[in-house]
């Protein structure tokens, strides 16, 4: 885990002699929005707020309804350097036994936008995302902590010859990161996720307005897809997650989303679940005030 770390700083201090970024995931022309389940590449000050619901197999083997609500802040020190803080609070219930409910562990993130191509709408980050031991419920906090060096990446289609141009809306983002566990009993396990968009804000303004009216010119339907992989002992190789279809509005300061979520498998359960997102950009909504990096 220690070396993990220092690659990870290492590459922050490398990416701290790149060219600066912009507000929000833009890359030329293309907006990336802040996805539900998979995180996007872009840095910027930020506001999130999200519950979810679904049925899935809890620690004990038994099938679980649980509610969650999740709080995250994003705040940029740099144009291209943010820091975030986060929690969730869940209720848990299973039939026949009393609730589990409570917050989660506290969450704490760093990302640096590495690399910007806007002819290519291409985008690149790293960053480490870690939950600190014991600081949630005994009931819902783990006593461990965890520590999760990421890699994002975003890029548009808007490259594409003039021959492709329905195509031209589309774009993927991508995030892979390995999880340590600071209590060697735990397993470690790799988190990665990609999403498929096709954005009408960019069909109506950079390849033919077809005549959209509001609210529908500025939807994104988006495919999500976020998994991990165990990586140590005895389920080593096992793989769980969703599949997120859904859809996205986004304005200037806001944006709200809604995501079925589909078990990818058995293991991650047999019932779809919810989730429900509402954002702030506040370097849009407050762009002389806290929505501007510190430096």
């Amino acid at each position: 885990m220690r070396n993990a770390l220092t690659r990870a700083a290492f590459g922050l201090a490398i990416a701290s002699l790149t060219p600066l970024g912009h507000a929000h995931a833009v890359a030329g022309n293309r907006i990336f929005p802040s996805t539900l389940a998979v995180d996007d590449p872009g840095v910027g000050d930020e506001l999130d707020f999200q519950f979810s619901h679904i049925r899935a197999p809890n620690d004990d083997g038994d099938t679980a309804s649980v509610n969650t609500w999740s709080a995250n802040y994003a705040k940029t020190i740099t144009p291209n350097l943010a820091v975030s803080v986060g929690t969730n609070y869940s209720t848990e219930r299973v039939p026949g036994n009393p609730a589990v409910k409570g917050f989660d562990n506290l969450g704490l993130g760093i990302k640096y936008l590495v690399y910007v191509n806007p002819v290519h709408e291409f985008m690149f980050s790293v960053g480490i995302d870690s939950d600190i031991g014991g600081s949630g419920s005994k009931a819902v906090g783990s006593s461990f902590s965890t520590y999760t060096p990421t890699i994002f990446a975003g890029k548009g289609f808007g490259d594409l010859p003039d021959a492709w141009g329905w195509l031209r809306p589309l774009a993927i983002t991508g995030t892979i990161g390995q999880q340590y566990a600071s209590d060697s009993s735990v397993p470690n396990q790799l988190n990665w996720g990609m999403t498929l968009q096709y954005s009408l804000p960019y069909l109506q303004s950079f390849v033919k307005n077809v005549g959209l009216s509001k609210p529908f010119s500025n939807l994104i339907p988006v495919v999500e897809l976020a998994m991990s992989t165990c990586t140590s002992g005895s389920c080593s190789g096992s793989t769980t997650g969703t599949i997120n279809p859904g859809i996205i509005w986004e304005s200037r300061t806001a944006q709200i989303g809604l995501e079925a979520q589909i078990p990818a498998n058995r293991a991650s359960g047999n019932s779809i679940g919810v989730r429900l997102q509402t954002h702030f950009f506040f370097d849009d909504i407050f762009p002389q005030s806290i929505g501007k990096p510190i430096f």
